[in-house]
Order: structure tokens, then sequence, then C-alpha cells
């Protein structure tokens, strides 16, 4: 294990300036500290020192520099991270990406883009939609996340239950190395069946195995059309139930979220949209479905609603204007940080097959009684993908740092038998690593420790993330 570092010989500095330049290596105590934490609960630790490289060669040297000198590189993006993969754990150096932040090429002939990793999301997503084209991946951070940190995690958000995850849209990526060598993954084609695939080997490594510099993306043409509706339950296991019973009857909506009563009332609170729900509501399905011919549009929504009504929800309510399209998708995507708002929390990042959600759902909540914790729940319902937030409030400190993650070790332990696993989208980083053993025996552990050996023999890079 490399050692911790909290401060950088001042030689080590200069060069880290030489090669930067002055104003983008940050050593001020209140530069370390708003580069010390990202969004997973409130942890924080304190790099020696920030850089701010503007090319892949700056980067290349930085690397060179702390594997030579065996000092920690912490990859940062925007920082929007739920798993503390940002987190400098071990000092040393935060390497921020958020220079390389071009657009270099939209190739409308190839359906494909070029890009440097510290493009935001949204930003990237209008540029092509401007030209007829779409980039599906929308995490819930879209506004702020950066792209590279979207690789880093293999991020998903509520389109990926039609369209997939960021992993299907990548093509290529230039990375750097631990140890300072600049290379290609892949190429530029559709189809690859030339050696190993290092191109989806990086994508969702976590910053711990290269430090990506450009990607290459495809990209679909963009749909014309969509509708969204808005379906209220009595029973949240009623819901989580038509969940698997809408595909299975032939429809593949482009989006399909689940939010628990609790979930709605904390966002409410939070955002300033007004939805009609009643005292016996206590779960919400939003649908959406998206294509180019409307009147086909409306039939699979008809057909969608009968599924709904056979499980018992109420009445199926649908946006009429782009304004309450936009006002629910607000409510959606702000559901994690209105519950942020409210308490200390821990979010779990739950997944298992479809049709086992209501069982997962309910094993939740009777894992949350017998530890004696509240959890508010709702996600990428299509996905089987469930976001579990454990929130403090009232619980003492020795039962949230002793009972809680015994209870999360246990819902863990239901999703594997769920045939689920650990982390749908938010990644392993520092919070989970000590339940790896629970998806994972040990001779698969050690196959993925093997591969992070041979890429960074001196593990400079991201130390502390993904095993224990």
């Amino acid at each position: 294990m490399i050692s911790v570092i909290t401060e950088l010989h001042q030689s080590l500095v200069d060069q880290l300036v030489s090669t930067c330049g002055e104003q983008h290596v940050l050593a001020s105590a209140h530069d370390r500290t708003t580069y010390g934490s990202d969004e997973t609960e409130d942890l924080h630790f304190m790099p020696a020192v920030v850089v701010r490289p503007g090319t892949v060669q700056e980067i290349s040297s930085i690397l060179q520099l702390a594997n030579r000198e065996k000092i920690p590189v912490t990859p940062r993006g925007a920082g929007t991270g739920l798993s503390g993969g940002a987190l400098p754990v071990c000092g040393g150096i935060v390497l921020s990406t958020e220079r390389l932040n071009r657009i270099i090429e939209i190739d409308e002939r190839n359906l494909q883009a070029t890009v440097e990793p510290g493009v935001i999301n949204q930003v990237f997503r209008d540029a092509v939609e401007a030209k007829g084209l779409f980039y599906p991946p929308d995490p819930a951070s879209r506004g702020s996340c950066f792209l590279g940190g979207n690789l880093a995690e293999n991020a998903g958000g509520p389109k990926a239950v039609k369209y997939g995850t960021t992993k299907d849209y990548v093509l290529n990526c230039e990375v750097v190395l631990p140890t300072g060598e600049i290379i290609w993954t892949g190429a530029n084609t559709l189809k690859n069946s030339t050696g190993y695939n290092l191109t989806q080997l990086i994508v969702g490594s976590e910053g711990t195995l290269g430090i990506i510099t450009k990607i290459v993306f495809r990209l679909i043409p963009l749909p014309t059309q969509n509708l969204l509706m808005l379906v209220p339950f009595f029973s949240p296991e009623k819901a989580c139930e038509a969940v698997s019973a809408v595909f299975r009857a032939g429809f593949t909506p482009s989006a399909m979220e689940f939010m628990e009563r609790d979930a709605i009332d904390f966002v409410l609170r939070f955002v300033d949209v007004k939805i009609p729900v009643k005292d016996e509501h206590q779960a919400h399905l939003l649908i959406e479905v998206d294509g180019h011919d409307l009147d086909a549009l409306f039939k699979d929504c008809e057909k969608i609603s009968e599924v709904m009504y056979a499980h018992e929800c109420d009445e199926v309510m649908f946006a009429d204007t782009a304004q309450q399209k936009a006002d629910l998708w607000r409510m959606r995507r702000g559901v994690g940080e209105a519950v942020k708002s409210h308490s200390v929390y821990k979010e779990e990042d739950t997944v298992v097959p479809r049709a086992e959600l209501p069982v997962l759902l309910k094993g939740v909540k009777e894992i949350g009684k017998k530890y004696g914790f509240k959890s508010v729940c709702y996600g990428h319902a299509g996905d089987g993908n469930l976001h579990v937030n454990i929130i403090k409030e009232g619980m003492s400190d020795e039962d949230w740092n002793k009972k809680v993650p015994t209870g999360i070790r246990e819902i863990f332990e239901l999703c594997v038998k769920l045939k689920g696993t650990i982390s749908g989208e938010h990644g392993i980083g520092y919070v989970q690593k000590s339940y790896m053993d629970i998806p994972f025996d040990p001779t698969a552990l050690e196959l993925q420790k093997g591969i992070k050996r041979l890429f960074d023999p001196n593990g400079i890079l991201n130390p502390g993330k993904m095993f224990v």
C-alpha cells in the first residue's frame, strides 16, 4: 500500500509548476479543501496539492513524476460522484481534468464524436442534439458531471433502460497510464474483435488503471417525439411488480423510474413542483416512451396503462405540456439532493434482475426495521436499479457507525442472492470496497487486483479505492 502523503517537498511542487504553470498548481488550504470532497456523504480528505493540467503531455509528465517519487494521484472530474471515487484518501496530488473540456469533433457522417473528459454531460448532449443526434446516458447530475467521470463509473441514468449505459457508447479512448505512457485502447469502429477489449476495461475502472484524456463516442439519431406519464400506486410492491410486467407485455419504455412515498414527500418540499398526491398513494412510476411516430407512442401508452391498471394503480396522469414534462423530471432528478438536504445519509446503489425488484424493496424495509434505520427508496426501476438512501436523522453515532454497515451488508447479500450485485451505476470507490467479497469470490477478486498491479505497479493511481 502506498504511503499517505500530506505535504510535498518544494522541489516537487516546483516541477509541477514547471509542467502546468503556476496558476494551475493549487496549494492553499482553501483550494485543497475544495478538492478534498465529492458528493459522497460528509467525507473529506486533504490532498497535498491540486494540479489542473491542460494537455495529455502534461498529464503524462505528472504521472511520470508521481510514479518515480511514489506520490499518490487521485483523478478528479466534476466531483459529483457518490461512492468516494474522487476522494484523495492518501493525500498526494489531486489531478483535475476540468481544463480538458473541448468537444474536438462531431462526425455526422459516421455518427461519432471525439471529446475531452472535462466536457459536461449536458453540454455534450446539447451539442449533438443541435445536429439531430443523440447521446443517451443521462445521470441525475448531467448538468454538472464530466464525461470522463461518467466513463470512470460507467454512469447510467433513466434512459439506460432502453438505450444502455455509458459503456454502450464508447468506441475508443486515449489513456495515460500510471507510468506515464499514452495509449489508445481500441479503434473508431462499431465492430472490433482485435485482442483484449481494453476500452471496456477502462470504462468502469474508477480512475484506478489510467487517466482518460480523449473519448470517441458513437451516437444515434435523435428521437423526435416522447410522451411522459406519472402513475400513482397504493402499494410500492404493486408498483415494482408492474415494472417487469410492462416488458413481458412487449414494451420497452425509454425511461421507467420508481419513487416511493417518502421520496415524493422529500422532493416536493425541496423542489417547487405541484403534483396531486393523495394520502393513500404510496409510490409512483414515471414512465416515458419515445420515438418518431406520435400515434404509435399514444398506442403504446394505452397498452402500458392497461398493464398499470392491472396492478391496482390509481388514475394514470399524462404530462400535456413541455413544462409539465420538465417539472416531472426535475422532481425525479431532485430526490437525491432533497434527501441529502434533510439529513446525513448513505446512498446504496443496489441492482437486481427487474422481476426481483419487489423482493428487494421488501427486504430493504425489513432489514431497516431490524437495525433501526429508515430508508428512502427510488431509482431506475426498468433496470432493477434501486437507490437506497439510508438517513441518519435521530440515530446515535454508535448505531450509525456499527449497525448501519451490518444492515448494508445484509442488503448487498440479498442483492447477490437475487442474482444482482452491489452497484448498478455509482461504482465501488472508497465507501463500498469492504463489501466486494459479497459479489466476488477470492479468485475473482485476486484477478482484478492483478490487473491493477499490471497497470500500476507502484500503486500510485487512485489508491484506496475498489479493494480493501
